[in-house]
């Protein structure tokens, strides 16, 4: 038997979850099984557990796009029982059952080593959040944007992949600038991950000018729409842009001035199908320039029971930072 939050759907598409037991047999199959210790609640999640599709694509469905654990059997010859591991995308939680559960079953190629620098509570503290942040600032690093090049913005700066890419800016020395609808109650807490200038949510989401005033040598947007538009059209010339989220809107209304005129780039970030060797290199970097205490004072723990009430909250703005998911509480 395992337990695991369950979202199902009945004929007529009316959606429900719970907390269910269930038997080893309803296990996908799939060559290797873990135990899962921890998931998280990410955005994607709160979407699939409040509003089920067009996130979820099977029912029932196990949501959790991460977990951490220990695999328990394994027919694939790269992973043995006792091993550490951890799974950040592959469509789990999507198309695939998901980490909200104390078993998972997961194909080989789904798994990453559970790093050496982390337990497993504070690999999923960092999560998909904090490495599709690293992911971001790979690419401004990729694009030559260093700290003498300039500001940068990162927009839903409160949230899970801002907070971390606050923190992460930050230890590289960057001049960050926090984009958040919350920055008057959460201004504190932005300054204390390294923020060193708070704007409002409101100066970046009205309509953009084809052409603004320069401002950003670079941005982490998580908002999509005229947030990113205005960002876009605020960067210096031969800037980096890295585009991850949509809490916005899946819209871009921009221009492409910035883009031949100033050469700005606009850097697509997908964590969901990265390759072992670039998730192992922004794994290490994270590691490397996350500085755990920051991870720690960031994040929240909570039980399965716990995670309805915070999926809606994260979808209406009101979680700050990273919340994991403790599967066995």
């Amino acid at each position: 038997m395992f337990r695991a939050f369950l979202l199902s759907r009945d004929d007529d598409g009316n959606r429900s979850h719970a907390i269910t037991e269930l038997e080893d047999s309803d296990l996908p199959d799939r060559p290797v099984i873990v135990a899962v210790d921890y998931s998280t609640l990410n955005y994607k999640d709160g979407l699939a557990i409040v509003n089920g599709a067009p996130i979820v694509r099977i029912w029932p469905m196990v949501p959790g796009i991460d977990l951490a654990g220990t695999v328990i059997t394994s027919d694939d010859p790269t992973w043995a029982p006792g091993d550490g591991v951890i799974v950040n995308g592959w469509d789990v939680g999507e198309s695939h059952w998901g980490g909200m559960a104390t078993k998972a079953a997961m194909d080989g190629g789904w798994l990453t080593p559970l790093p050496d620098a982390y337990t497993s509570r504070q690999a999923m503290a960092v999560g998909t959040a904090g490495y599709t942040a690293m992911l971001c600032v790979l690419a401004l690093e990729e694009h030559d944007i260093t700290p003498d090049s300039g500001p940068v913005v990162v927009t839903g700066a409160a949230g899970g992949v801002g907070s971390v890419a606050v923190a992460i800016l930050a230890e590289l020395g960057y001049e960050v600038v926090a984009s958040s609808g919350r920055f008057e109650t959460e201004g504190g807490y932005l300054r204390e991950l390294g923020a060193s200038e708070l704007i409002g949510r409101d100066e970046l989401s009205g309509p953009a000018r084809p052409l603004g005033k320069t401002r950003f040598a670079g941005g982490i947007d998580t908002v999509g729409s005229h947030t990113l538009a205005n960002i876009v059209s605020q960067t210096q010339p031969h800037g980096c842009v890295a585009a991850c989220g949509l809490a916005q809107g899946m819209d871009f209304p921009g221009s492409v001035a910035p883009f031949i005129l100033r050469a700005v780039t606009l850097a697509g970030i997908n964590c969901v199908y990265e390759p072992p060797e670039r998730r192992a290199q922004a794994w290490s970097r994270l590691a490397r320039d996350l500085d755990t205490a920051k991870l720690d004072a960031m994040t929240a723990t909570i039980g399965l029971s716990d995670v309805a009430a915070a999926a809606a909250a994260i979808l209406a703005g009101e979680i700050r930072g990273r919340v994991v998911i403790n599967v066995n509480n």
